[in-house]
């Protein structure tokens, strides 16, 4: 597992930018946690693969998802939030 206090480094920098993030579905259906939590979280794992970010933490509730990742900042929070939602 990844430590969380353990930081990155590219040619130039030297980071651990770390983002919590809460997906909140427009209309929030209840669904069984117990059977609907293996499919996000491989989609996530492999979406960090391609972005070079590192899911850290994985939760998913019966109406959102907890996130917490370890982004590149060259790369952006914001391309990562928008991956994982696509």
């Amino acid at each position: 597992m990844y430590s969380r206090m353990e930081y990155r480094a590219r040619r130039n920098i030297v980071f651990s930018c770390q983002y919590h993030l809460v997906f909140c579905p427009k209309y929030p259906h209840q669904v069984p946690v117990n059977r609907a939590d293996r499919r996000p979280k491989q989609i996530i794992a492999e979406v960090g693969q391609e972005t070079g970010s590192i899911l850290l933490e994985t939760e998913v509730m019966p109406d959102h998802v907890h996130l917490l990742i370890d982004v590149d900042p060259q790369f952006g929070i914001h391309r990562a939030v928008k991956a994982n939602k696509g």
